[in-house]
């Protein structure tokens, strides 16, 4: 049988809208991973014994789950307990940006006290609060020096998008799967996904590599 590239080409524009489904969850998530990140990692630094332990168990507990688990979570139980349907692309969004937020703050974490201590004495010395040293000193560089590794994350992200199929979600790997069954064409869109994948990811890996080359120097 000959390799079909026609089937590919037709297949397009259906391919786009899984892939923009995919890329849309993949930045949504991680941006509100990040922000619930930030305010775990501050927890778990807090001079306050309760907040540290509530963020430890934040982080442990989902760092223990199976992210389809938490998509399932989100997908069947919580319609039952506020007694109507959340819909397969909010159930997806709130279960990564969760999950997510469980790992991004392990690196926000590491951000922070990667910041000298000197540095936030030095500002506290000058007035700052300590709502301003981490707003206008710490959190400015420790997002500078962890940028690489948010961004590996937001890579695992996207590959982690495949799972939506669970909730009957269109992503690009769902819509691949579509043509290649309807157009009995397995092997040319799975090589053509995974073609896809491996651009992207490893687009994204150079990347992270030239910004740590950037912030080494």
């Amino acid at each position: 049988m000959a390799f079909d590239v026609d089937v590919i080409v037709s297949s397009l524009p259906f391919l786009a809208q899984g892939l923009g489904l995919s890329l849309l969850l993949t930045v949504l998530a991680a941006l509100g991973g990040i922000v619930l990140a930030v305010i775990l990692a501050l927890m778990r630094l807090s001079g306050f014994r309760a907040l540290r332990l509530v963020s430890a168990g934040y982080v442990n507990f989902f760092r223990s789950m199976p992210l389809i688990l938490v998509i399932f979570w989100f997908f069947f139980l919580v319609p039952l307990i506020i007694g109507r349907p959340v819909g397969g692309f909010y159930s997806a969004l709130i279960a990564f940006t969760l999950f997510e937020a469980a790992y991004y703050s392990e690196i926000v974490r590491a951000g922070i006290q990667s910041v000298s201590r000197g540095q936030v004495w030095a500002s506290y010395a000058t007035g700052l609060t300590y709502a301003q040293t981490m707003r206008y000193v710490v959190l400015p560089q420790a997002f500078r020096n962890m940028t690489p590794v948010l961004l590996t994350q937001a890579i695992i992200l996207f590959q982690d998008t495949s799972l939506v199929f669970v909730v009957s979600l269109r992503d690009f790997m769902t819509a691949t799967t579509i043509v290649a069954r309807n157009e009995g064409r397995l092997i040319e869109m799975y090589l053509f996904a995974a073609a896809v994948y491996f651009v992207i990811c490893f687009s994204g890996s150079l990347y992270v590599r030239r910004l740590q080359r950037k912030y080494a120097t």
